[in-house]
């Protein structure tokens, strides 16, 4: 049984977003904003700190995730459908791929831009019954899926030295760790499982360390983990459904945190599906941008 200390500030709310499912949070350091998504109510939100301006992008179907391209108004969206540009001007989307159109009940759900450039991401069961979702590949050219036989999937997420990489079996409680070496995956090997009580393991982030945050579906806390697996400390958050964290800010200090208020009684939990923010005396580091 871990001990983990309990971090002394609370998450506040940074945006009232009310999401259903918000999720995917993403930095972009070039335009000092915030990226996230609401997957169940489609779109694609942006926040400027420095002014406080904040405002939803519809999104034409659900969608996992975001990653930066190499024009800040474009992005790479994880959607249902497959991955696709977005442009966030328009509201325009492009098709590039799709992973798994023999499985209409599966849909995209979280992912980032590896140290390699390659977009990695899960797919899931959309009802949460089957063991359909895989992690993916994507290099801009070549489609590959390296894990697979997940009812729901979190991460992946990188290590600083890139030779990490993290992807999560949200349904079984178990984050697995992959050695990485420049686009090849090592076979999972078993990083956290939760503990009774945890809730379940949702998106995670990275800092500068090689700790991983990992955020607690149920569980209303983020835990920081040693690169060696170990519960080190514990955020609490004044919600229930706790989904996705990055590093924001200008010293990339700050701690940009998605919630979800599916499926919650907004009179028990009136604090779910906002964005929250807490500082946390430690840094991540830069987003990479998908350049295939």
């Amino acid at each position: 049984m871990s001990h983990p200390i309990v971090y002394s500030k609370i998450p506040h709310v940074a945006v009232p977003s009310a999401c259903t499912l918000g999720e995917g949070a993403l930095w972009d350091h070039r335009t000092g904003t915030l990226l996230w998504v609401d997957i169940k109510n489609p779109g694609v939100w942006r926040y400027n700190p420095d002014t406080g301006e904040h405002q939803r992008i519809q999104a034409p179907e659900p969608v996992g995730f975001v990653v930066l391209t190499s024009d800040p108004e474009t992005v790479v969206a994880g959607f249902k459908s497959g991955l696709a540009r977005f442009d966030l001007k328009t509201g325009q989307s492009t098709p590039i791929v799709s992973p798994e159109p023999e499985q209409p009940g599966n849909r995209i759900n979280d992912g980032h831009v590896g140290p390699d450039g390659a977009i990695y991401f899960g797919t899931m069961h959309d009802a949460e019954t089957a063991p359909t979702g895989a992690f993916w590949r994507w290099d801009g050219k070549e489609l590959t899926r390296f894990h697979e036989g997940i009812i729901v999937t979190n991460g992946p997420a990188s290590s600083p030295d890139g030779r990490t990489l993290y992807a999560t079996d949200t349904t079984r409680g178990i984050i697995y760790a992959f050695d990485f070496n420049q686009g090849r995956l090592g076979e999972p090997r078993v990083f956290v499982r939760f503990e009774q009580g945890w809730g379940h393991p949702d998106g995670m982030t990275v800092d500068h360390r090689g700790h991983v945050w990992v955020c607690h579906w149920g569980g209303s806390r983020i835990t920081r983990f040693t690169p060696e697996g170990r519960a080190e400390m514990i955020i609490p958050v004044p919600t229930a459904q706790v989904t996705n964290c990055v590093f924001g800010g200008p010293d990339l200090t700050t701690l940009y945190i998605t919630t979800a208020s599916v499926g919650h009684d907004p009179h028990t939990d009136p604090m779910a599906g906002h964005l929250y923010v807490v500082e946390t005396g430690t840094h991540g580091f830069q987003a990479n941008i998908f350049e295939g």
